[in-house]
């Protein structure tokens, strides 16, 4: 078989379908993911250790595959031709090779592309502070920062830095200046990148995943000194978020860590991508911004009384997950089902619809 070109193939079939995600794995058929349901393509034989290995090299430089080799796992972008690109993770299973690979599209869509809510075109007005975007792997974190920062591209004259693994999302320069760097290839890690980066002349930074202590206190850091800084975790909600942060240190840091992020913190966007009755996923969204009753739980460390203030502070703009699966619910967005699957508290989402 020649493996190169049978992945030519699954990658169109991938781009064709509409597919969010292709996985390849000894003992099954390549699968696809539509609407977050993965589907086995039938027309595909079952791959063999032969085949999974085959088409994971080709995938790979010479170089990726050293370290692939020697990591056991890898994170990368590819390009297919001018057709698509890719984030992708190859790593072991039980002894046999297997990769997951995300479809990136070429063009960066709008918030109201995106259906997101319109406060966040006020996150791309913003010229210092610590913005968040959170939530499980695949619901398009990535992709609303890309559109954010997008929308600082075309309408400042801003030096945007982002520091990603690998870079997903590539921006056509228009009023800005951006440069995208990607780990591993053009740094080390992230933390290293960002220890580097203020003496890069950055007005804007973009941390691609928040994942050490010394990466979230460099980023609080450089939001503290003038700086508009975004990033994501993967947490489910605003609060769990705050608590991940600080629990992130030592308990002799976590005081400095407390009165940074009241300092600096500026919004955290919690987002879920939730399939629609009519086809396709629709973003579920909860968002905390930080005023002055925020500020004051999080330097008191009254973190769980925060989904509280969020409750009860639609007017300023913010908005709880639950509320926002009800409005989608209203709408015949999305199932009664799903929003229920989707939510954290389900009992609370029943109370809302019933109240009207």
């Amino acid at each position: 078989m020649d493996y190169k070109e049978k992945l030519n193939e699954l990658l169109l079939t991938t781009v064709r379908q509409n597919a969010s995600d292709l996985h390849i794995g000894v003992g099954r058929r390549p699968s696809i993911r539509v609407d977050s349901v993965l589907i086995p393509l039938a027309k595909e034989a079952i791959l063999t250790k032969e085949d999974a290995e085959g088409l994971v090299f080709s995938l790979l430089s010479p170089d990726q595959k050293d370290r692939f080799l020697k990591l056991k796992q890898l994170d990368f972008s590819y390009n297919y031709e001018d057709k698509a690109r890719f984030r992708v993770n190859v790593y072991i299973q039980r002894g046999f090779m297997a990769a997951a690979l995300r479809v990136i599209p070429s063009q960066i869509k709008t918030l109201e592309e995106l259906n997101m809510p319109p406060i966040l075109h006020d996150f791309a007005k913003l010229t210092q502070g610590f913005v968040l975007v959170v939530g499980p792997a695949g619901h398009g974190k990535s992709t609303s920062l890309a559109a954010i920062l997008d929308e600082i591209n075309h309408s400042r004259t801003d030096h945007i830095i982002t520091v990603e693994d690998p870079i997903e999302y590539l921006f056509a320069q228009d009023r800005c200046i951006i440069s995208q760097r990607e780990v591993g290839q053009d740094t080390t890690s992230f933390h290293d990148a960002l220890r580097a980066i203020l003496r890069q002349d950055p007005d804007v930074l973009m941390v691609g995943e928040m994942r050490d202590p010394e990466t979230i206190a460099t980023a609080m850091t450089a939001s503290e000194t003038g700086h508009l800084v975004f990033s994501t975790l993967h947490t489910n909600s605003a609060s769990q978020t705050i608590d991940r942060i600080i629990d992130s240190f030592p308990p002799e840091q976590q005081g400095q860590v407390v009165s940074q992020l009241a300092s600096t913190l500026v919004a955290i966007v919690s987002q879920r991508l939730i399939p629609r009755l009519g086809g396709g996923r629709i973003p579920a969204t909860e968002i905390m911004l930080t005023n002055s009753a925020v500020k004051n739980l999080i330097r008191e460390k009254k973190i769980y009384q925060i989904d509280l203030v969020i409750e009860t502070s639609v007017q300023e703009g913010m908005m709880s997950l639950n509320r926002s699966l009800v409005n989608l619910v209203k709408r015949k967005e999305i199932s009664l089902e799903e929003a229920e699957a989707h939510s954290l508290n389900p009992a609370e989402l029943r109370l809302l619809l019933e109240r009207g």
